[in-house]
């Protein structure tokens, strides 16, 4: 960090325009979180991510002149046109996870649409990665989904999942397939706790299926944010480690907003 931005306090901004949510984070050169917003992605990815500027700046009574740069990634990051920089979420998530654990990492980032596996070396440079794109699931979507079919709030689902004592995860990945599957468990009249770990499981299975898991893995999104029954089941399945970050919703944004502060630094030192 240069001597000039050492001696005084700056100010950066990261968003995540993801395909369910809007992440903002805005961090000093210390890389301190002093506010942070999260909200819907809605119908434009424009309205929302000034939204998402606007509160986060709210949150720290600052204005829009007193950050010095804003990054965004995501999936609508192409979309954001007051950012002065865009950086993959691949990139972005690699650095939010490693900055909270500095080592070799693997990272299972759970999205509303994709999942994301990220192998980390020592130094926090990218091996490899995969992500999952074809369809819902392993995803938020595919919970949502459930708990829809359901008739059950999201933010219930970890509360009631915790009391199963149930080990029979769903037997299709499809989410068309699942909820076909829900249906008949309703009527053979099977324990709604059991129906929703079951859910949980198949996505765990599903994220075994994708990548090789190996060393200290890193869970991150707003599905593991709220579950956390997520992390206990993929530990009982790999028996590794399992690490979540203080803010799991909010890493892309994190390492974002990282970036943002190092293309600052780069800009003054030119």
């Amino acid at each position: 960090m240069s001597k000039n931005l050492s001696t005084s306090i700056s100010f950066f901004v990261g968003l995540d325009v993801g395909t369910s949510y809007v992440k903002s984070v805005l961090i000093d050169n210390n890389k301190e979180i002093l506010s942070s917003f999260v909200k819907r992605t809605g119908t434009s990815i424009e309205n929302s991510s000034k939204t998402a500027l606007e509160e986060v700046l709210s949150g720290a009574s600052l204005s829009r002149s007193s950050i010095k740069h804003i990054t965004a990634t995501g999936y609508g990051k192409s979309k954001v046109s007051f950012a002065d920089s865009d950086k993959t979420e691949i990139s972005c998530h690699a650095k939010g996870a490693y900055h909270y654990f500095p080592k070799k990492i693997t990272v299972i980032d759970i999205g509303g649409q994709d999942t994301k596996v990220i192998k980390l070396d020592e130094k926090g440079k990218i091996v490899r990665f995969k992500m999952n794109r074809k369809c819902a699931a392993g995803t938020g979507a595919f919970i949502e989904e459930i708990a829809y079919r359901l008739d059950l709030p999201l933010k219930e689902l970890n509360t009631l999942a915790v009391k199963s004592t149930s080990n029979a995860p769903l037997a299709s990945f499809c989410t068309v397939f699942a909820k076909t599957e829900i249906l008949t468990r309703i009527k053979e009249g099977e324990k709604v706790e059991d129906m929703i770990k079951s859910a949980f499981d198949s996505v765990i299975r599903r994220i075994i299926e994708m990548a090789e898991l190996e060393g200290s893995i890193v869970l991150t999104g707003g599905l593991i944010a709220h579950n956390r029954i997520i992390g206990v089941i993929l530990k009982k399945e790999i028996n590794t480690d399992i690490l979540i970050p203080p803010h799991p919703q909010l890493i892309g944004a994190i390492g974002a907003a990282h970036f943002a502060l190092e293309s600052y630094v780069l800009e003054i030192n030119q």
